[in-house]
Protein backbone atom coordinates (compact mmCIF):
# COMPACT_ATOMS: atom_id res chain seq x y z
CA UNK A 1 0.00 0.00 0.00
CA UNK A 2 3.00 2.32 0.81
CA UNK A 3 4.49 1.76 -2.16
CA UNK A 4 1.07 2.53 -4.35
CA UNK A 5 0.51 5.74 -2.58
CA UNK A 6 3.89 6.97 -3.07
CA UNK A 7 3.63 5.74 -7.27
CA UNK A 8 0.43 7.98 -7.24
CA UNK A 9 1.37 10.17 -4.64
CA UNK A 10 0.69 13.71 -7.30
CA UNK A 11 -2.81 12.09 -8.26
CA UNK A 12 -3.29 11.60 -4.67
CA UNK A 13 -2.14 15.23 -3.71
CA UNK A 14 -4.63 16.57 -6.54
CA UNK A 15 -7.38 14.93 -5.51
CA UNK A 16 -7.34 16.12 -1.41
CA UNK A 17 -6.25 19.83 -3.02
CA UNK A 18 -9.59 19.61 -4.77
CA UNK A 19 -11.81 18.13 -1.97
CA UNK A 20 -12.18 21.50 -0.05
CA UNK A 21 -13.01 23.39 -3.41
CA UNK A 22 -15.14 20.75 -4.02
CA UNK A 23 -16.84 21.23 -0.90
CA UNK A 24 -17.29 24.52 -1.06
CA UNK A 25 -19.01 24.26 -4.36
CA UNK A 26 -21.26 21.96 -3.49
CA UNK A 27 -22.28 23.66 -0.67
CA UNK A 28 -23.57 26.81 -2.68
CA UNK A 29 -24.53 24.62 -5.79
CA UNK A 30 -27.05 22.78 -2.88
CA UNK A 31 -28.49 25.41 -2.09
CA UNK A 32 -29.25 26.93 -5.68
CA UNK A 33 -31.06 23.81 -6.42
CA UNK A 34 -32.80 24.29 -3.08
CA UNK A 35 -33.91 27.51 -4.71
CA UNK A 36 -35.51 25.75 -7.93
CA UNK A 37 -37.51 23.37 -6.31
CA UNK A 38 -41.17 23.36 -6.56
CA UNK A 39 -43.66 22.52 -4.01
CA UNK A 40 -43.55 18.79 -4.78
CA UNK A 41 -40.32 18.68 -5.31
CA UNK A 42 -39.48 19.94 -1.70
CA UNK A 43 -42.03 18.02 -0.39
CA UNK A 44 -40.80 14.88 -1.78
CA UNK A 45 -37.40 15.96 -0.66
CA UNK A 46 -38.63 16.46 2.99
CA UNK A 47 -40.48 13.20 2.98
CA UNK A 48 -37.18 11.58 1.99
CA UNK A 49 -34.61 13.05 4.34
CA UNK A 50 -36.66 14.84 6.42
CA UNK A 51 -34.56 18.32 6.50
CA UNK A 52 -33.24 20.72 4.09
CA UNK A 53 -29.57 20.72 5.64
CA UNK A 54 -30.15 16.89 5.07
CA UNK A 55 -30.21 17.78 1.43
CA UNK A 56 -27.09 19.48 1.75
CA UNK A 57 -25.54 17.34 3.72
CA UNK A 58 -26.08 14.28 1.25
CA UNK A 59 -25.56 16.63 -2.26
CA UNK A 60 -22.18 17.63 -0.68
CA UNK A 61 -20.78 14.56 0.76
CA UNK A 62 -21.98 12.67 -3.13
CA UNK A 63 -20.03 15.81 -4.92
CA UNK A 64 -16.84 15.38 -2.25
CA UNK A 65 -17.01 11.71 -3.46
CA UNK A 66 -17.25 12.34 -7.33
CA UNK A 67 -14.53 15.44 -6.83
CA UNK A 68 -12.20 12.70 -4.91
CA UNK A 69 -12.83 9.85 -7.43
CA UNK A 70 -12.85 11.81 -10.86
CA UNK A 71 -9.81 14.16 -9.62
CA UNK A 72 -7.44 11.11 -8.48
CA UNK A 73 -7.86 8.76 -11.49
CA UNK A 74 -8.22 12.02 -14.23
CA UNK A 75 -4.68 13.05 -12.58
CA UNK A 76 -3.65 9.82 -13.72
CA UNK A 77 -5.29 9.28 -16.98
CA UNK A 78 -3.74 12.82 -17.99
CA UNK A 79 -0.83 11.80 -17.40
CA UNK A 80 -0.50 8.97 -19.05
CA UNK A 81 -1.94 10.84 -21.86
CA UNK A 82 0.80 13.89 -21.93
CA UNK A 83 -2.26 16.35 -21.09
CA UNK A 84 -0.89 16.94 -16.97
CA UNK A 85 1.16 20.14 -17.17
CA UNK A 86 2.58 21.50 -13.80
CA UNK A 87 -0.36 23.47 -12.42
CA UNK A 88 0.48 26.93 -12.72
CA UNK A 89 -0.59 30.01 -14.63
CA UNK A 90 1.87 31.69 -17.04
CA UNK A 91 1.44 34.77 -19.16
CA UNK A 92 1.60 33.17 -22.72
CA UNK A 93 -0.95 31.09 -21.89
CA UNK A 94 -2.96 34.05 -19.88
CA UNK A 95 -2.70 35.79 -22.95
CA UNK A 96 -4.43 33.36 -24.98
CA UNK A 97 -7.23 32.13 -22.41
CA UNK A 98 -8.51 35.38 -20.84
CA UNK A 99 -9.52 37.11 -23.41
CA UNK A 100 -10.79 33.84 -25.18
CA UNK A 101 -12.84 33.10 -21.97
CA UNK A 102 -13.91 36.62 -21.89
CA UNK A 103 -15.49 36.36 -25.30
CA UNK A 104 -17.17 32.79 -24.62
CA UNK A 105 -18.51 35.02 -21.31
CA UNK A 106 -19.83 37.68 -24.16
CA UNK A 107 -21.27 35.17 -26.18
CA UNK A 108 -23.27 32.86 -23.34
CA UNK A 109 -24.40 36.49 -22.17
CA UNK A 110 -26.48 36.48 -25.52
CA UNK A 111 -28.68 34.20 -24.13
CA UNK A 112 -31.00 36.61 -22.30
CA UNK A 113 -31.65 39.06 -25.36
CA UNK A 114 -31.15 36.15 -27.76
CA UNK A 115 -33.19 32.42 -26.70
CA UNK A 116 -34.68 34.98 -23.77
CA UNK A 117 -37.08 36.60 -26.21
CA UNK A 118 -38.04 33.11 -27.43
CA UNK A 119 -38.26 30.73 -24.41
CA UNK A 120 -41.00 31.63 -22.08
CA UNK A 121 -39.43 31.93 -18.85
CA UNK A 122 -35.99 32.06 -19.42
CA UNK A 123 -35.44 36.00 -18.75
CA UNK A 124 -37.11 35.39 -15.18
CA UNK A 125 -34.79 32.39 -14.48
CA UNK A 126 -31.91 34.13 -15.68
CA UNK A 127 -31.95 37.08 -13.18
CA UNK A 128 -32.21 34.08 -10.61
CA UNK A 129 -28.58 33.14 -11.28
CA UNK A 130 -27.88 36.74 -10.16
CA UNK A 131 -27.20 35.87 -6.15
CA UNK A 132 -24.25 35.17 -4.50
CA UNK A 133 -24.15 31.88 -4.04
CA UNK A 134 -25.14 30.86 -7.85
CA UNK A 135 -22.18 32.94 -8.49
CA UNK A 136 -20.21 31.16 -5.81
CA UNK A 137 -21.91 27.73 -7.31
CA UNK A 138 -20.88 28.53 -11.31
CA UNK A 139 -17.25 29.62 -10.48
CA UNK A 140 -16.07 27.14 -8.05
CA UNK A 141 -18.31 24.09 -9.33
CA UNK A 142 -18.76 24.62 -12.35
CA UNK A 143 -14.78 26.18 -12.96
CA UNK A 144 -13.45 23.75 -10.78
CA UNK A 145 -15.44 20.58 -10.41
CA UNK A 146 -17.29 20.06 -13.62
CA UNK A 147 -13.76 20.49 -15.27
CA UNK A 148 -12.33 17.77 -13.00
CA UNK A 149 -15.10 15.24 -14.01
CA UNK A 150 -15.98 16.19 -17.52
CA UNK A 151 -12.33 17.30 -18.94
CA UNK A 152 -9.77 15.56 -16.57
CA UNK A 153 -11.49 12.48 -16.43
CA UNK A 154 -14.19 11.82 -18.70
CA UNK A 155 -12.23 13.24 -21.85
CA UNK A 156 -9.05 11.86 -21.03
CA UNK A 157 -11.10 7.99 -20.29
CA UNK A 158 -12.71 8.59 -23.99
CA UNK A 159 -8.91 9.01 -25.23
CA UNK A 160 -7.01 6.57 -23.33
CA UNK A 161 -9.99 3.95 -24.04
CA UNK A 162 -9.56 5.24 -27.67
CA UNK A 163 -6.12 5.07 -28.10
CA UNK A 164 -5.50 1.41 -26.18
CA UNK A 165 -8.89 0.36 -28.31
CA UNK A 166 -7.94 1.08 -31.93
CA UNK A 167 -4.02 2.94 -31.73
CA UNK A 168 -2.74 0.63 -29.15
CA UNK A 169 0.58 0.22 -31.16
CA UNK A 170 1.12 4.55 -31.10
CA UNK A 171 3.59 5.35 -28.23
CA UNK A 172 1.11 8.23 -27.47
CA UNK A 173 -2.67 8.87 -28.38
CA UNK A 174 -2.77 10.23 -31.61
CA UNK A 175 -4.02 13.96 -31.17
CA UNK A 176 -7.71 12.72 -33.08
CA UNK A 177 -8.66 10.75 -30.57
CA UNK A 178 -8.44 13.36 -27.68
CA UNK A 179 -10.31 15.57 -30.45
CA UNK A 180 -13.05 13.17 -30.76
CA UNK A 181 -12.40 12.56 -26.74
CA UNK A 182 -12.99 16.34 -26.26
CA UNK A 183 -16.54 16.68 -28.92
CA UNK A 184 -18.19 13.66 -26.75
CA UNK A 185 -17.00 14.81 -23.46
CA UNK A 186 -18.65 18.63 -24.68
CA UNK A 187 -21.57 16.58 -25.39
CA UNK A 188 -22.17 14.53 -21.99
CA UNK A 189 -21.34 18.06 -20.95
CA UNK A 190 -23.90 19.86 -22.38
CA UNK A 191 -26.72 16.89 -21.87
CA UNK A 192 -25.59 16.69 -17.93
CA UNK A 193 -27.21 20.16 -17.64
CA UNK A 194 -30.81 18.71 -19.17
CA UNK A 195 -32.13 17.52 -15.81
CA UNK A 196 -31.67 21.05 -14.60
CA UNK A 197 -33.31 22.65 -17.50
CA UNK A 198 -36.28 20.27 -17.51
CA UNK A 199 -37.13 21.49 -13.66
CA UNK A 200 -37.59 25.09 -14.84
CA UNK A 201 -38.66 24.33 -18.88
CA UNK A 202 -40.71 21.63 -20.83
CA UNK A 203 -37.87 20.04 -23.05
CA UNK A 204 -38.65 21.72 -26.54
CA UNK A 205 -36.29 21.63 -29.78
CA UNK A 206 -35.83 25.17 -29.13
CA UNK A 207 -34.14 24.06 -25.55
CA UNK A 208 -32.91 21.63 -26.51
CA UNK A 209 -30.92 23.50 -29.42
CA UNK A 210 -30.14 26.21 -26.51
CA UNK A 211 -28.52 24.06 -24.10
CA UNK A 212 -26.55 22.06 -26.66
CA UNK A 213 -25.48 24.83 -28.66
CA UNK A 214 -24.41 26.86 -25.59
CA UNK A 215 -23.38 24.50 -23.42
CA UNK A 216 -21.89 21.75 -25.86
CA UNK A 217 -19.90 25.14 -27.65
CA UNK A 218 -18.24 25.81 -24.64
CA UNK A 219 -17.83 22.29 -23.49
CA UNK A 220 -15.73 22.29 -26.73
CA UNK A 221 -13.86 25.46 -25.90
CA UNK A 222 -13.23 23.99 -22.67
CA UNK A 223 -11.56 20.73 -23.79
CA UNK A 224 -9.29 22.66 -26.32
CA UNK A 225 -8.00 24.65 -23.29
CA UNK A 226 -7.24 21.79 -21.25
CA UNK A 227 -6.03 20.20 -24.27
CA UNK A 228 -3.87 22.63 -25.11
CA UNK A 229 -2.66 24.45 -21.89
CA UNK A 230 -3.68 22.38 -19.27
CA UNK A 231 -7.06 21.62 -16.95
CA UNK A 232 -5.61 24.69 -14.91
CA UNK A 233 -6.80 26.73 -18.34
CA UNK A 234 -10.21 24.84 -18.94
CA UNK A 235 -10.89 25.62 -15.06
CA UNK A 236 -9.71 29.29 -15.15
CA UNK A 237 -11.91 29.63 -18.71
CA UNK A 238 -15.05 28.08 -17.59
CA UNK A 239 -15.00 30.51 -14.15
CA UNK A 240 -14.25 33.57 -16.68
CA UNK A 241 -16.87 32.80 -18.99
CA UNK A 242 -19.53 32.30 -15.76
CA UNK A 243 -18.32 35.75 -14.45
CA UNK A 244 -18.01 37.66 -17.56
CA UNK A 245 -21.75 36.87 -18.47
CA UNK A 246 -22.98 37.55 -15.11
CA UNK A 247 -21.61 40.55 -14.82
CA UNK A 248 -22.67 41.61 -18.10
CA UNK A 249 -26.48 40.54 -16.52
CA UNK A 250 -25.85 42.85 -13.39
CA UNK A 251 -25.19 46.08 -15.41
CA UNK A 252 -27.35 45.64 -18.48
CA UNK A 253 -30.03 43.45 -17.11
Amino acid sequence: MRKLLQKHRASLLFALWLLPVALVAAYFTALYQLALFDEATRALMLEELGSESAFIAVYVMQIALYALVTGFFGHLLAAKLGLMRPLRLTWPALKWVLPLSAAGGVLFSLDWWTFGAWIPGLREATDLTLTAPVVIASVLYGGVVEEVMLRLFFMSLLAWLGWKLFFRRAEKAPAGVIVAANVLAALLFAAGHLPATAMLFELTPLVLLRCFLFNGGLGLFFGWLYRRFGIQYAMLGHASAHMVSKLIWFFFV
